[in-house]
């Protein structure tokens, strides 16, 4: 059976909105029942994200994302429906009933999680074995000890092609299920399977809650891909998911520190770093850089000081800022990776390096500076274009002066040729996007589209009385009776996402239910609940609203005629309907 509607509105009604999101988002109290804090959904700097703890809501200015708890859930967490009712029922101390259309793919998940577990029992046994030497000298050799080598759950994949396939199979797993947790490959002509990992040391990915979600495994002899990491399944994802993040969030360091590799993570963990934490074999993504900063206020790079891993620490700092983190990169030298400056330097002088790390905008001036010959005339100037760019992208004006004075020093150049430079930048900047404003409000077209392409509106003249006729009941919800004594039925919705709303409202207002934003959006996906919150941010004058629904009636009913047959019977139609409608605009 379907989760119970009223078990959605208790829920709903149990959690406070501003506790939950609070967990996820900085929030500070501006004005009334509104709080508002650093959108987790996109890039921004200013604040415009919104609370509303009377209604039970959030909504982003900026990006519009928008609904209730549930769809906020999803969202921050990439989960499905039922997962993130269960993640709020756990919160409030209530249990979830079985939903038969979510049993299937909820049970997917789940047993996927059971099978990388035992996937991860048979790698950690392997490596104790003997088909696990190879595996272990590289851990010897690494410096990894046992202790380590447990907590983190490692193992080894031996150079053998159906080790693993055979042990899952004798514990009850299907071939089907291998397959899909990416932890096998069909044979030749489909006949068979083969283990995806072999000959290689073998990292379980365990997510915030301890699942173990997927593996990573690196090579121990010559090959490649150096490291071979799990597809993405209904249990992983590789863009939204971290190595060591369920040890890391627990730290007491005060910050994240983002290495590049699985290895590095695990000796600064034994070295005593325990908040090292490495992305999945993919480019770091701006889903890992907001998991990233869930959990601290403070994220540190100490990626490898080669050229890839200065290109890489310069793709990841925008991600990062965008955060509104403090972020810090600190400079490894010529010590290779952070293990490797450990060994040379100690643990002490790691703590120390950490410490003084350097702020994002210093190591972007400084690899600017390092790409131009500072001692010419040419090379200077092409190193002021580039770090007063940079400047004129910082907000904070304390701030852009500091970094004013140092570009000014680097370049020997004065600090009022530095500003005047900045000044017209910042200038330039903001005229083009008044223009960009300006000509989005002159393409009302666009204003009236939902964002989504999976929402867009057939018929938008429609579409915005439909958008009208749902206002008018969410405020006043005895126009309900209006609209039915008009005969108006769901099926007329040129919209199928704003029939799902309609519907939506007309089932509640039959059983006597509350019909407010916080419960609507609990009964959409996080994308409908956006659009919805969206349309509900419209204006709506409630004076006369009966005659205005009854115009936005008429205004669907007339559209549906022009589009359909415009022919001289149906111009006769709508003149007739205009005349029993007296005329109203809407």
């Amino acid at each position: 059976m379907a989760i119970p509607d009223a078990f959605l509105d208790e829920l709903v009604s149990r959690t406070d909105i501003a506790e939950l999101v609070g967990g996820y988002v900085r929030l500070s109290k501006k004005s009334g029942a509104n709080m508002f804090g650093i959108c987790p959904f996109h890039s921004e700097k200013t604040p415009s994200f919104s609370i509303n703890s009377e209604k039970q809501i959030y909504h982003c200015f900026g990006c519009g994302k928008g609904g209730g708890a549930i769809g906020f859930v999803m969202e921050i967490e990439n989960l499905p429906f039922r997962d993130a009712v269960e993640v709020l029922a756990r919160r409030a101390g209530m249990t979830v009933p079985e939903e038969a259309g979510q049993v299937e793919v909820a049970n997917r998940r789940r047993r996927l999680i059971e099978l990388n577990r035992d996937a991860a029992r048979h790698f950690h046994t392997m490596l104790s074995s003997s088909l696990g030497a190879s595996a272990r000298d590289y851990l010897v050799q690494r410096g990894i000890s046992k202790a380590s080598a447990t907590r983190f759950g490692l193992g080894a994949a031996p150079d053998n092609w159906t080790i693993l396939f055979d042990a899952m199979l004798k514990k009850g797993y299907k071939k089907a299920e291998l397959v899909e947790a990416g932890l096998c490959r069909p044979g030749r002509g489909g006949e068979g399977a083969y283990d995806f990992f072999r000959d290689r040391l073998i990292f379980p990915v365990i997510d915030v809650r301890g699942n173990v979600i997927a593996f990573s495994g690196r090579i121990l002899g010559d090959g490649e891909p150096k490291y071979l990491n799990s597809p993405d399944t209904v249990a992983f994802s590789k863009s939204r998911n971290m190595y060591a993040l369920n040890f890391a969030k627990n730290s007491k360091a005060g910050n994240l520190l983002l290495v590049e590799g699985n290895i590095d993570v695990v000796t600064l963990h034994q070295a005593g770093f325990d908040s090292a934490v490495a992305p999945l074999g993919t480019a770091f993504t701006e889903q890992q850089a907001r998991l990233m900063a869930t959990y601290t206020e403070n994220i540190i790079i100490a990626f490898d000081p080669d050229e890839a891993g200065k290109k890489a620490t310069l793709r990841v700092l925008p991600l990062l800022e965008a955060t509104g983190k403090n972020v810090k990169v600190v400079d490894l030298g010529a010590s290779g990776d952070p293990d490797d400056f450990i060994r040379k330097r100690g643990v002490d002088a790691f703590r120390a390096l950490l410490k003084h790390g350097e702020s994002q905008i210093d190591y972007r001036l400084i690899t600017i500076s390092k790409g131009h010959d500072m001692q010419t005339d040419e090379g200077r100037l092409s190193y002021l274009a580039k770090a007063t760019d940079l400047l004129a992208e910082i907000n904070s004006i304390p701030e852009r002066e500091i970094y004013t004075s140092k570009v000014a020093l680097a370049a020997g150049v004065s600090v009022d040729s530095i500003k005047n430079e900045i000044t017209r930048k910042v200038r330039t900047k903001s005229k083009a996007r008044a223009k960009t404003r300006e000509k989005e409000v002159m393409r009302p077209r666009v204003n009236i589209q939902p964002k989504g392409r999976e929402l867009r509106y057939e018929n938008e003249s429609s579409a915005v009385a439909e958008e009208g006729i749902i206002r008018c009941i969410m405020r006043d919800s005895t126009l309900i009776k209006v609209i039915s004594e008009k005969g108006f039925a769901h099926s007329e919705f040129t919209s199928k996402f704003l029939e799902k709303v309609y519907l939506i409202l007309e089932k509640r207002l039959s059983e006597d239910r509350e019909i407010n934003e916080a419960q609507v959006s609990s009964e959409l996906e996080p994308n409908e609940a956006s659009e919805f919150m969206r349309i509900m941010r419209k204006p709506e004058s409630l004076p006369d609203s009966d005659n205005r629904v009854r115009s936005y009636i008429e205004k669907i009913r007339t559209e549906k005629l022009r589009t359909h047959a415009p022919d001289t019977d149906t111009l006769l139609e709508i003149k007739r309907l205009k005349e029993t409608y007296g005329g109203h605009k809407g």
